[in-house]
């Protein structure tokens, strides 16, 4: 839908450069979760050095030479340093952003460090697992609504603003559901398959290229509406779901209906969500009156 509305404020015409910034865009999303996930790892490497170069000192205190390590031994973030996954996926995309930029680390470890979340954690030396998921999970949770660091990530890539939410919440997800510290960390595939990722461009090209055809199955739709006066978002909308009604047999209507129903209730006016729901409820009595739903499936009505 973005990807679409940019190309007509770009008044853009060539499919294939659009289409190929919409497949970097999704990528990126892996990047952003890498860069986040990173960010917990990196925080406790630089608390780690901050506790050598504490007891190496030559004024060093007992405290400082014989420190409270339970954040550094936290099991589970001890797991993301060693995971494989993480580390090859971190090298494969090149993800740096906090060795160039260690003072958002530093930023983060003393936020934490004050925290009172921390100080309920730091007040034992000892702890189970699932105290330490817990306090992993709190960690994450205080990264992720850094105001500094969320500024740090929209300037650095304005995609991923909207998709900050979709990768914090696969982040606590995963943590949440760490069984033990012999389970692997593994970084999720960006596609389910590669008709996941086909499907992409299907529904990109198939709107784009059709996009007069299918306003027509609308404009007699809206009586009381000037078609001139639809906000831009909405006709988008409403073009790309009824391009998988038509073109997509696999794809149920009403999971068509309620996922762009999200999209107006998230992009567009407040009142947009009413409008379109009503436009495609008649378009779908319609096109199944007239047998031009050919949905494959059970279910799929």
């Amino acid at each position: 839908m973005q990807s679409i509305y940019a190309m007509h404020q770009k008044h853009a015409d060539s499919l294939e450069k659009e289409e190929k910034f919409l497949l970097m865009s999704i990528e990126n999303i892996q990047d952003l979760y890498l860069t986040m996930l990173s960010a917990m790892i990196e925080i406790r490497q630089k608390e780690i050095e901050f506790l050598e170069k504490s007891a190496q000192k030559f004024t060093a205190t007992p405290e400082e030479k014989n420190p409270n390590k339970k954040f550094v031994d936290n099991a589970v973030l001890e797991l993301l340093s060693q995971s494989e996954s993480i580390g090859t996926a971190l090298e494969n995309r090149k993800i740096n952003n906090w060795q160039l930029n260690d003072d958002y680390i530093l930023l983060l470890l003393a936020a934490v460090k004050q925290s009172d979340f921390y100080e309920k954690y730091m007040a034992t030396r000892t702890s189970d697992f699932e105290q330490d998921k817990e306090f992993a999970v709190a960690l994450f949770e205080m990264i992720a609504s850094n105001e500094k660091l969320y500024d740090y990530l929209e300037d650095y890539k304005l995609t991923w603003v909207d998709d900050i939410p979709l990768v914090n919440t696969q982040i606590i997800k995963q943590l949440r559901a760490i069984k033990s510290g012999k389970d692997q960390f593994t970084v999720p595939k960006l596609y389910k398959d590669t008709e996941d990722r086909d499907f992409v461009s299907e529904l990109f090209r198939k709107t784009v290229l059709n996009e007069s055809e299918l306003s027509k199955e609308y404009i007699d739709k809206t009586p009381n509406w000037d078609t001139e006066r639809i906000a831009e978002i909405d006709t988008i909308i409403l073009k790309m779901a009824i391009c998988e009604f038509l073109r997509f047999p696999s794809i149920p209507v009403k999971v068509t209906i309620n996922e762009y129903l999200e999209i107006a209730k998230e992009y567009s006016t407040p009142k947009s969500s009413i409008f379109i729901n009503g436009i495609l409820d008649n378009l779908v009595k319609d096109f199944q009156t007239k047998n031009k739903l050919n949905k494959t499936g059970r279910g799929l009505l």
